[in-house]
This record gives C-alpha cells, structure tokens and sequence, in this order.
C-alpha cells in the first residue's frame, strides 16, 4: 500500500468556493479508479480549525502503486496540472491503514507530518505507531486512521478521517472532506 498527498497554498482572499465547486464537479470521475482505496478530496480554509492557509490538498492511498502512476499520468491529473501547476506529490510507505465501514461518513480529516529521528529504532517505532494508530482508530468517529513514512526525507505521517471535526492542536492541519472516491 501506499498514502499520497499533494497540496495547494492559496491566496489568503481566493474564493473557495471554487474549489468546493471543482470538487463536486470532478470529485465523482475518481469512483472506481483502479487499485484505489479512497481518494479525499480535501480543503481547509485559513481561519477555521486554527488553519493559517487556503489549501487544496487530496490524500489517497492506494492499495498498489500501479493505480498512483497510471493517475498522474492520466488526463485528469493534467487538467490539474493546467489549472494549478504541477505539485510536488508526498508519498509514504504505509506500516497500517484501518478504514471502517462507515467511510462514506467522512466530513472532515486531520494529517500530522513528523520528523524520524536520525537514530530512531525503526522497528520500535513502527511497533509504537501502529499501536497509536491501532487505539485511534478506536475512537468515536474516527473512521479511518493511517501511519505511513518515506524514507527518502525520514518522515511520517498520521492521517485520519473523521465523521465529526476532531480537535485542533499544534502540528496538526484539520480539512474539510469534499468527495470521497473509493476504487
């Protein structure tokens, strides 16, 4: 499995409107893609949940790579790229994805990117997160947690979606589901 993320910094006055309205137009052409698990289709705007920034920042995990590149190689992410400029795309090793059956409930997401730490055990640390993940997943309204990392920057991220707005923190960026596509 592999978690994929790109985003999009707006202008602090741009209209998102018109990315609620790009998502409910182009949200539904996802459904179905192959080796796709989910794609959300994510917003924040700047203000809400602590958030300082307008973003447009889908997530995907893919239940194999495949799908990834025959998507960023299709036509729908070339309309993005002509509509927004090409993102550089984040993409982690998933260590556990737990979606539950409610994921159609999804109305809101939190991400948290963390640094590895040079000398980290990457086994104890990968038993820690999944435990985490494990105990989150739990949680009322949590309907899908996810702990992945990439070993390119040695980083990781948590990633959950949510049938009610979780709590901001530090550290921790809060969206809006617009669409949720599933493979």
């Amino acid at each position: 499995m592999m978690a994929m993320q790109y985003s999009f910094t707006l202008p602090a006055d741009y209209d998102m409107e018109i990315i609620d309205h790009r998502i409910r137009d182009k949200g539904p052409a996802m459904n179905g893609f192959p080796h796709l698990g989910f794609k959300a289709f994510l917003s924040a705007r700047r203000g809400e949940f602590g958030g300082r920034e307008n973003l447009y920042a889908p997530f995907y995990l893919w239940d194999q790579t495949e799908g990834a590149g025959n998507f960023i190689c299709g036509p729908g992410f070339a309309a993005l790229t002509d509509a927004f400029g090409r993102p550089r795309i984040r993409r982690w090793i998933v260590w556990h994805a737990r979606v539950l059956p409610g994921l159609a409930n999804a109305r809101f997401a939190d991400s948290q990117y963390l640094p590895i730490e040079q000398h980290a055990s990457l086994p104890d640390l990968r038993q820690q997160e999944v435990y985490l993940a494990k105990q989150e997943a739990g949680g009322k309204h949590v309907l899908v947690r996810i702990t992945a990392f990439d070993p390119h920057d040695w980083t990781m991220v948590r990633f959950g979606l949510h049938a009610e707005a979780p709590p901001a923190s530090d550290g921790k960026q809060i969206y809006r589901v617009g669409h949720l596509s599933r493979g």
